[in-house]
């Protein structure tokens, strides 16, 4: 499943690279909703698909905290 390969590439990054692509993760959201304000957005499902990326980025820095 490509949802367990990602994952599994999150596990295998150090705190700072998680950090770093979390950072990424949300300027792109960002990016998207602004994008889907100014009704320039074409696949609005992209939305959803980053934030369940950044819960899990989110989720693999807390495991590697505790």
């Amino acid at each position: 499943m490509k949802t367990n390969k990602y994952v599994k590439d999150l596990q295998e990054k150090t705190a700072a690279e998680l950090n770093t692509e979390l950072t990424a993760a949300k300027k792109e959201l960002f990016n998207l909703r602004f994008q889907n304000a100014t009704n320039q957005l074409d696949n609005t499902a992209r939305i959803r698909e980053v934030r369940r990326n950044i819960a899990r980025i989110q989720t693999v820095i807390a495991q590697k905290n505790a």
